[in-house]
């Protein structure tokens, strides 16, 4: 495995690493856990894609990515009411 392989794998094992801890109930998807796992993975994963050049995962990453970076401002903002 190469440097992108591997950062696009950490990235996807933290996205599925979130996601299966949410589905067993380990994880709300409100937690800050939950929403650092998937901006950090998606992050990673969009880096990966852009070091390949892969357009499409680009655009999938890079939105799910700003979604959980809204998400995380979002309760910052509600948390500091």
């Amino acid at each position: 495995m190469n440097l992108t392989d591997w950062i696009g794998s950490i990235g996807v094992f933290q996205i599925l690493l979130a996601y299966v801890l949410n589905i067993t109930g380990t994880l709300d998807k409100d937690s800050l856990t939950f929403k650092l796992l998937n901006f950090f993975g998606a992050s990673l994963a969009c880096t990966a894609s852009v070091l390949m050049n892969y357009i499409p995962f680009i655009v999938l990453e890079g939105v799910w990515a700003f979604v959980s970076l809204v998400s995380l401002f979002q309760k910052r903002k509600h948390s500091s009411n």
